[in-house]
């Protein structure tokens, strides 16, 4: 948005100086009240190697934002449809896992990662080993891993989770994942650039996209490729990472939940079963799809409100929204190009919320 950087010189040199430091390589930022945009700029470098200048409409791996951004929202569309409720056990939905202890788990406690699932597993060594259905494999690992904890217990953050729910959308719609999302939430909202990559298709142009990690592992610049190395070998589409977008198309759908959550007229969610969903469980942080808040050393900073939602995305990527305000803030960096072992992000992220809230909240 041309003007930006003159309207708000403050916000455009803490990014300038995001690059300079070697916080990222490059990034976008987009604030905005509601559908009014006030600051959407590009900096540094989509590629360092080729020196690709980073473009407002990059297109980023969002990474873990696709828990909330595809997953949580998809199951919202279930729900919405009568097809599931929060308290259905995914022992009724998921036939082998039926007659495990995870059969009393719920969809409920899958969003909010009460599960008693691990956070993670390296499942992807096994899997790359499978050439033929490697996504059957993984689920059947998934099936016979252990839980950590008794389902409802605690909060532990899991990528087993929502690797369980978007099995769990599949059997009811009869749908992968990539296509129910676009059928159900971005096509309706008219909303073109948040996708998932199909590894097993020719692969797509490279122009728009932003590089991760030099993989070491498979020997290469990461372009258009998912970072997750389980849901790479799952063939790019899971329901804990995989998702690819813009920082314009992030908005949009940040418009969509934030009118929801506001009880404002929306065109597709529902407003009584988003405000359902978001609801806090006394002592945790993380609600059904989204994180809040925390009340030390959150990365949203220490002015978005108690009732914002967000979520964190490892490959360095990031959205906040606060219902109270209408101010959203998304913030999408290749932190991890050329290396994941970078990590100053960390501490410049809520450094950049709480000078946003300042300026514009």
């Amino acid at each position: 948005m041309a003007g930006d950087c003159v309207k708000y010189p403050a916000i455009s040199r803490m990014m300038t100086q995001g690059v300079t430091e070697s916080v990222f390589p490059g990034a976008v930022l987009l604030c905005a009240r509601g559908g009014d945009i006030l600051f959407h700029e590009a900096y540094g470098m989509a590629n360092l190697t080729h020196q690709q200048r980073m473009q407002t409409d990059a297109i980023f791996d969002l990474a873990s934002l696709t828990k909330p951004l595809a997953t949580a929202l998809s199951m919202a569309c279930l729900i919405q449809t009568g097809r599931v409720s929060p308290g259905t056990r995914i022992g009724d939905v998921i036939p082998p896992v039926s007659h495990t202890p995870k059969a009393i788990i719920s969809i409920d406690m899958l969003l909010r990662h009460t599960s008693g699932l691990p956070a993670h597993r390296d499942f992807f060594f096994s899997m790359v080993k499978e050439t033929k259905r490697p996504r059957d494999l993984l689920r059947n690992l998934i099936v016979a891993e252990p839980l950590v904890a008794e389902p409802g217990d605690r909060q532990v953050y899991s990528d087993l989770g929502y690797m369980l729910l978007s099995w769990v959308i599949e059997i009811l719609s009869g749908q992968r994942l990539d296509r129910f999302v676009l059928d159900h939430l971005y096509a309706p909202l008219d909303i073109r650039n948040l996708f998932f990559i199909d590894l097993d298709k020719a692969p797509m142009g490279k122009e728009r996209l932003v590089s991760t990690q030099d993989c070491p592992w498979r020997r290469k610049t990461l372009t258009g490729e998912v970072e997750d190395e389980n849901a790479w070998a799952a063939g790019g589409i899971e329901g804990h990472a995989g998702l690819f977008g813009d920082a314009a198309s992030v908005h949009r759908l940040c418009c969509e939940i934030l009118n929801a959550l506001c009880r404002r007229p929306t065109r597709l969610l529902d407003p009584d079963i988003m405000v359902c969903l978001v609801q806090k469980e006394q002592g945790r942080d993380m609600v059904a799809g989204f994180d809040t808040p925390s009340k030390i050393n959150s990365s949203a900073g220490h002015f978005f409100s108690p009732a914002s939602v967000g979520h964190l995305g490892f490959t360095g990527t990031s959205f906040w929204l606060d219902p109270k305000s209408g101010l959203i803030v998304i913030l999408l960096t290749n932190r991890v190009h050329p290396s994941r072992s970078n990590q100053k992000i960390k501490a410049f992220r809520p450094e950049l919320h709480d000078l946003v809230c300042k300026i514009l909240g």
